[in-house]
């Protein structure tokens, strides 16, 4: 009987082993395939601290050497989606799409000095690469046909010379979801030009530098008449949001756009430094300085319905608020 008793103990240790180890493995196979998706899907990236938090039985260490191997997605939106509507992921870039306007809400790209260089071949651009993303669905998709003789520029928001590595990168920015209808003489090929020429030598100079950039819909203030219950009417001054649209899909013209620019310091442990544009979208004398445009981000933030840096403190960055001259050349390296 006293053998009976200890093979039925080593029976039960054995089986409550097996089943302990059966799940430790099923589990590591579980975390393996939630990284992937994690890796793959930017709403399981958004909210992958919480599922990690309930998946913690076996090896928390295992959990942080997973988020720890990133993929190109987890690199771009390293501080954080600014929204979460309808985001596409593309090869070197990702965008938040607005269906209404069709337009994006935002586009975030992370530069560093490789972005800007061929990486073999040549990179080419060319006109005939405009095209729509035939993954939006047709009734909330742009068309080049909206553009032509609108009058407006078909203008970048992820700039095509800040993805010079590979021609596939280059291809997918003039993707029409990353384009936006933009002034073209003293904006597009001037103003917005000179402040994407600019965000390119802070990435020759820093080595990495994050990018964030959108349309605006700014509001102005306009005499509009109101009339009282006994008819009589009075002027009053109102705010208003008022922008164009063109072609048949009703493609809005943004007022202003905007870049919110991170450049990350060469210094273990430095804090990364941020300045933020607003910039109309109309001629701009070809005198104006481009540090004329510097905004408040919360006056960004407020307008476009944004948030930056979503879970950071702002006091995690210097530089955030430059209503005139910047001090990046020398006070940041």
């Amino acid at each position: 009987m006293p053998f009976v008793g200890v093979g039925l103990t080593l029976l039960i240790l054995t089986g409550s082993s097996f089943f302990v180890l059966g799940a430790y493995y099923q589990h590591n196979d579980f975390l393996h395939k939630l990284h992937r998706l994690i890796q793959e899907d930017p709403y399981a990236f958004y909210i992958r601290d919480k599922l990690y938090d309930t998946l913690q039985l076996f090896n928390p260490r295992y959990l942080e050497q997973l988020d720890g191997s990133s993929s190109r997605m987890s690199e771009i939106m390293k501080y954080g989606f600014p929204g979460l509507d309808d985001i596409r992921v593309y090869s070197d870039f990702i965008l938040s799409y607005d269906r209404r306007n069709r337009v994006a809400h935002w586009v975030y790209e992370h530069l560093h000095a490789s972005c800007l260089k061929p990486n073999g071949s040549r990179v080419r651009r060319q006109e005939e690469q405009y095209q729509p993303d035939m993954n939006v669905p047709s009734n909330f998709r742009s068309d080049l046909t909206d553009y032509k003789h609108s009058g407006y520029d078909r203008g970048h928001l992820a700039a095509a010379g800040n993805h010079k590595s590979h021609q596939t990168h280059c291809n997918e920015t003039f993707f029409l979801t990353n384009i936006a209808p933009q002034v073209g003489k003293g904006f597009n090929h001037d103003a917005w030009n000179n402040l994407e020429i600019y965000v390119r030598e802070l990435t020759e100079r820093y080595g990495s530098v994050y990018v964030c950039t959108g349309p605006i819909y700014k509001p102005k203030r306009q005499l509009r008449g109101v009339r009282d219950l006994e008819n009589t009417q009075t002027m009053v001054e109102k705010w208003c949001v008022e922008y164009e649209v063109i072609g048949a899909n009703t493609v809005a013209v943004p007022t202003h756009f905007f870049k919110v620019i991170t450049v990350e310091s060469k210094l273990p442990g430095g804090s990364p430094y941020m300045e933020a544009y607003l910039m109309p979208n109309a001629p701009i004398s070809s005198n104006t300085n481009i540090r004329d445009f510097l905004a408040d981000i919360r006056d960004i933030e407020h307008i476009a319905g944004l948030q930056f840096f979503n879970g950071l403190r702002r006091s995690f960055f210097f530089g955030t608020n430059y209503p005139t001259s910047s001090g990046i050349y020398r006070n940041f390296e």
